[in-house]
């Protein structure tokens, strides 16, 4: 429906677009579809706190409430920050940041670019060593008193690009992909279940392994 279309539209302009996923939905564009169809309720976006839901609710005629607490609470803006010491390389939170606010390479030492963050904070479950923190970017200013409409316009470009990447390289893969020939298990090898054998899996198993015995008294 074009009306319920264009409401959806919008009402993802209204959000702070740091895609953190706490309303439930993949992103924002997801969250403000729900809303627009009546599948969700206007109280669910922690980054856009009590401001955020009046804004939603002048969009939607819906009436103001407090913010779900099921879903987060209000806060600071944050910048999330990984300790180099720490930092295994392993390119987990380079995959879970939806704004590539993260640089860096296998084995190598990641950083984060602060001005691309957009304090979502899925970064910091994919961390298999706890090597990443949120720091306050914005004091005692907290929902949008903490980002602006400028910052939410930059993440929401930022994560189209990444969308358009991840799009371009599963096309790309697929076209590169042959699938294996079926090979006669003949050795022990053979018999070693796939994640034994994954020298991914075993690298970064070994990294946890070394960062674990650096933080051993």
């Amino acid at each position: 429906m074009p009306r319920q279309e264009d409401l959806a539209d919008r009402i993802d302009a209204a959000l702070p677009q740091t895609q953190c996923t706490r309303c439930g939905y993949p992103d924002c564009a997801a969250y403000a579809r729900a809303i627009a169809q009546g599948e969700a309720g206007i109280d669910q976006c922690p980054p856009g706190g009590e401001d955020g839901v009046r804004r939603l609710a002048a969009l939607t005629g819906l009436p103001a409430r407090p913010l779900n607490t099921q879903h987060g609470a209000e806060g600071p803006r944050g910048v999330a920050l990984i300790d180099e010491n720490w930092c295994i390389g392993c390119t987990l939170c380079i995959k879970a940041c939806p704004t590539d606010a993260i640089v860096g390479a296998n084995k190598l030492m990641h950083t984060v670019m602060p001005e691309h963050c957009t304090g979502c904070k899925l970064c910091i479950p994919a961390c298999p060593v706890d090597c990443i923190t949120m720091e306050n970017a914005s004091g005692t200013a907290t929902g949008w008193s903490a980002w602006s409409p400028e910052q939410a316009g930059h993440a929401r470009a930022r994560y189209a690009r990444h969308q358009e990447r991840l799009a371009r390289e599963e096309a790309e893969a697929l076209e590169k992909h042959v699938p294996p020939a079926v090979q006669p298990r003949t050795s022990a090898a053979a018999e070693a279940p796939p994640e034994a054998t994954d020298p991914k899996k075993a690298a970064i198993a070994a990294a946890m392994a070394r960062a674990r015995a650096r933080r051993a008294p």
